[in-house]
């Protein structure tokens, strides 16, 4: 087990997390949620297409407008519009023009259209279009699908004026204030500032400068930012200037993060700004299917594991319970995936005075009340080994940050700005902290910064890897 620096175990003990509600969560962040959809103005603009294709089909025969070609004409448009993104909301992006995105509707249209011709003249070439009755069929489409589009902008930027978006701003202080008081001067963008997180208190930079006081609160700590998120709504964050240990902060907040800047060469489209600030998303995509990975992973090495080690948990249970009594497994409840709590096993390597130690006591390594057998356990870090149970079980993985009590989970939180980011995965026997020999009295901050790398750039063969390191290091045991 880490331990943190000395300013935190002097710190003046807290109150443990509030009593387990239903779900079973300790308050670190709810799980990441996605941008706000809008459902009505995307089957709006399907719905647009679908009459599109209606009103230019009346331009052509009874024969040509057979059910066959309306549905090619229909789900070709629909297919093409999507792979190209014209039926997503832009976010914080103002609402693009219709004439934005003309060229790429008038393509696709045009696409559909010829093919959906061609189909036809080859099934039945008697009942093919001629030129004129294809141009026009498709000019009327086209024109139909531009005004509807128009009049749906129109009332998407009346709406984003009348409801803006809920949105903090991060950066440097004077960067932060300059672009919160540029998005207030314009509604239009349906944004609206309601606090700063200056970096230099989140993220240990300074900018030195004297800064001319702000209507907007500024936030400098984990627990005001979460606060701030929950009272006001908040959907996305604004980052005028680098600081990535706070995207994972944010994404745990259900939070979006996006960089706006006025630097050139951005990959944006020409309508993708705020007042002439580029705007980009900063969230990292992950695989859909690593969940599944791991968790094959996990369920074909635990169960192994156990049935290969069973004599060996055997003879530690039975050495634990001649030289200590009974009592051989301890339980302790453990934060999991996104704040869930579990219990964890452990061999018993001694018997803690009440269930308050037991939950808020940092380290035991030199307790004069363990027992040769219980320092040899955790010495060797055998002791861990009944968590390949919760392995087998779900409730933890081979290879993730390692699970915390949810007292000291609340602590750190408020002290390290990211910890609660760890809980995007679930937690795990072995990681890539402790690979870097970050366990014992080591910095909480370290272990924080590796947990979130290992999150962010989470592969299969990584696992395997730490999964090998960890072995060959338990050939120089330093216990946990």
């Amino acid at each position: 087990m880490t331990a943190e620096t000395e300013s935190t175990r002097s710190a003046a003990p807290v109150t443990v997390g509030p009593p387990r509600a239903a779900a079973d969560r300790v308050p670190v962040g709810g799980p990441p949620r996605r941008l706000r959809a809008e459902p009505p103005f995307t089957a709006s603009l399907v719905a647009v297409d679908c009459v599109a294709v209606l009103l230019g089909a009346l331009l052509l025969t009874a024969e040509q407008r057979d059910s066959a070609l309306l549905m090619q004409l229909t789900v070709g448009v629909a297919a093409l519009n999507a792979h190209a993104g014209l039926y997503r909301s832009a976010a914080l992006a103002p609402v693009p023009s219709v004439l934005d995105e003309l060229p790429a509707l008038a393509a696709r249209a045009a696409v559909a259209w010829c093919t959906a011709a061609a189909l036809l003249a080859a099934q039945a070439p008697d009942r093919a279009l001629g030129p004129a009755a294809l141009t026009s069929a498709y000019a009327l489409h086209l024109a139909c699908v531009t005004g509807c589009r128009a009049a749906l902008h129109h009332r998407r930027r009346r709406a984003a004026r009348a409801h803006p978006r809920s949105v903090l701003v991060v950066g440097p202080a004077a960067a932060a204030r300059r672009l919160a008081g540029t998005l207030a001067r314009h509604p239009e963008y349906g944004i609206r500032p309601v606090g700063i997180v200056a970096t230099a208190g989140i993220v240990g930079g300074a900018d030195g400068a004297q800064h001319e006081p702000s209507p907007l609160p500024e936030l400098t700590t984990t627990e005001e930012i979460h606060r701030a998120v929950i009272q006001n709504g908040v959907g996305d964050a604004v980052f005028t200037g680098p600081a990535a240990e706070l995207v994972a902060l944010f994404s745990r907040y259900g939070c979006a993060s996006w960089q706006v800047a006025a630097d050139r060469g951005r990959d944006t489209a020409m309508n993708r700004h705020l007042w002439g600030f580029a705007c980009r998303r900063l969230d990292v995509p992950h695989d859909r299917r690593a969940p599944l990975a791991k968790r094959l992973l996990d369920v074909s090495v635990a169960a192994p594991m156990l049935l290969v080690l069973a004599p060996l948990l055997l003879l530690c249970a039975a050495a634990i319970r001649v030289s200590d009594g009974p009592g051989v497994l301890f339980r302790q409840e453990r934060v999991g995936k996104d704040g869930r709590l579990f219990t964890l096993l452990k061999f018993r390597t001694l018997r803690p005075a009440d269930e308050i130690e037991a939950a808020t006591r940092w380290s035991v390594a030199d307790d004069e009340r363990m027992s040769a057998v219980g320092a040899f356990l955790r010495r060797t870090s055998l002791d861990e080994l009944p968590q390949l149970w919760n392995v087998l079980r779900g409730d933890m993985s081979l290879v993730g940050p390692r699970p915390e009590r949810p007292y000291f989970v609340a602590e750190f939180s408020r002290a390290h700005p990211g910890y609660a980011a760890r809980h995007r995965m679930p937690v795990g026997l072995t990681g890539l902290a402790q690979v870097h020999g970050l366990r014992g009295d080591t910095s909480i901050e370290d272990r924080c910064r590796f947990d979130n790398h290992y999150i962010d750039h989470w592969s299969l063969w990584q696992d395997v890897c730490i999964l090998l390191r960890t072995a060959a290091s338990l050939i120089r045991p330093a216990g946990s």
